[in-house]
């Protein structure tokens, strides 16, 4: 029987091919006559050129390209040239081109995971600060920060780990106004996990509207009316909770003045450590800032406060709970990013050096990240084990030299190396067995009989 990664190391293998690349290097015109730096070498250098170590320097991309198995003599200054508008243009189209090839959302791991909904979307963030050079096309976040900087916004489909929008924008854009672009991809049954960053009702008023589901963390300021017998009335949360006993609480409520968004509000409370903890950091930012906080704020910070219109003959309160902690899986891919991918080792000052860097950096993570989703079920149906991603990218960068003069080997070579390279996947990635359940453990634990809700909560506030 074929194994299932098989069809991806097709799918990469085709588009590696040198003719597809060459016709957008031409269509960019990063090459407009004969040159020994073709647009497949300079996509190689760029991405698997530069993974095995944090910084590579130009002299070091030119000694690889002697290495190829058609040596290319080329000097470390000629290739500073090329970096210019037009290899930044030839390397956004491959990353248009790569995605669609590449990240097909047909594979699913786990399926009892997420069983009622379609599609599972995580939105998240990261950033990371560019030379001063960039300070016009990317602006840093203002303040005492980084004049120039970037965030990569992503949306990642839990359950066939695929990319869904993958965008690098200036660092001074907000998160909630990237949210509308993610509302975008509200179809029935499908399900939303923002961050408190990304909570804004009207994107919540579109989801539910598509008959789709969405979970999020209450922004404090946001006004609730809770239903009582078919009637709204005004929810002063604060005081609810100042004298509140239990440790679970729920309420319907209707989110929103105008929007009137439909929700389930779930409310934990925090072990005091951690509400001291909170409060101390509160203090500590509105006194830098010339305010004090108000005692209803402070008393919300005992509580972690969920939102959610996914129905409770779906979700219990303790499952809700645990689902939000399944955000952090994102985390991990950005963990992955900077320290497999290197993608916030930024050694370049130039602009269009920079660029070039990072748009290297981006087709990288797709041409790796295309291998994920095949790789993470064939783990999961043979051994029932997770994928761990940051093993995945440690493992292929262990090769990424043999990445490199694959490429220009005939394609059944290139073939072999990566299917080589998946079947020792297969043994090498897994999750270590440890006491600490996953969070995926977790939910899987949580959707059988409730037994605790206490470890998720924590996990959540860590």
């Amino acid at each position: 029987m074929a194994e299932p990664w098989l069809s991806t190391v097709t799918k990469l293998t085709e588009f590696f091919s040198a003719d597809q690349i060459e016709a957008s290097a031409r269509r960019t015109k990063f090459v407009q006559r004969a040159s020994k730096i073709t647009g497949k070498l300079f996509l190689a250098w760029v991405t698997f050129g530069r993974w095995s170590a944090p910084k590579t320097t130009l002299a070091q991309l030119a000694a690889k390209a002697a290495q190829v198995e058609q040596p290319v003599d080329v000097t470390p200054e000629a290739l500073q040239q090329r970096m210019n508008e037009r290899a930044g243009a030839f390397l956004r189209d491959m990353i248009q081109t790569a995605f669609p090839q590449l990240h097909t959302a047909d594979t699913v791991g786990d399926e009892t995971l997420f069983a009622a909904f379609g599609r599972v979307h995580i939105a998240d963030s990261t950033g990371f600060g560019l030379p001063e050079s960039l300070k016009e096309q990317f602006p840093g976040a203002g303040g005492s920060g980084a004049k120039a900087g970037a965030k990569i916004q992503l949306v990642w489909d839990y359950k066939s780990q695929t990319f869904d929008p993958f965008a690098l924008l200036p660092w001074n854009i907000p998160d909630h106004t990237y949210g509308e672009t993610v509302v975008e991809l509200a179809q029935p049954h499908s399900w939303f996990l923002f961050d408190l960053g990304y909570c804004k009702l009207a994107a919540f008023a579109k989801i539910a509207a598509a008959q789709a589901s969405f979970l999020s963390r209450l922004n404090h300021q946001t006004t609730l009316r809770e239903v009582v017998g078919g009637r709204h009335q005004l929810l002063e949360l604060s005081r609810c909770l100042a004298y509140e006993t239990r440790s679970l609480l729920e309420a319907a409520v209707v989110l929103g003045a105008r929007e009137r968004v439909a929700a389930r509000l779930i409310a934990v409370r925090m072990p005091e450590a951690i509400v001291n903890e909170r409060r101390r950091q509160a203090r500590a930012v509105a006194k830098k800032r010339g305010y004090t906080p108000s005692q209803a704020h402070l008393t919300l910070l005992a509580w972690n406060l969920f939102i959610t219109n996914v129905p409770a003959t779906v979700w219990s309160p303790q499952t809700v709970c645990v689902a939000y902690s399944v955000r952090w899986q994102v985390e991990l891919v950005f963990k992955t990013w900077r320290s497999g991918l290197h993608l916030a080792t930024v050694t370049t000052t130039t602009k269009h050096s920079t660029l070039c860097y990072l748009y290297g950096r981006m087709l990288l993570i797709l041409l790796t990240y295309a291998l994920c989703p095949t790789l993470r079920a064939t783990v999961w149906q043979k051994q029932q084990r997770e994928l761990s991603l940051l093993k995945l990218v440690r493992h292929f960068q262990a090769g990424a030299d043999h990445w490199l003069q694959s490429l220009f080997q005939n394609s059944l070579q290139l073939t072999a190396f990566l299917s080589r390279a998946c079947a020792a996947a297969e043994r090498l990635v897994r999750k270590a067995v440890r006491k600490r359940r996953t969070s995926a453990q977790r939910l899987r634990d949580s959707l059988g009989p409730q037994l605790d809700f206490f470890e998720p909560a924590l996990a959540l506030a860590a």
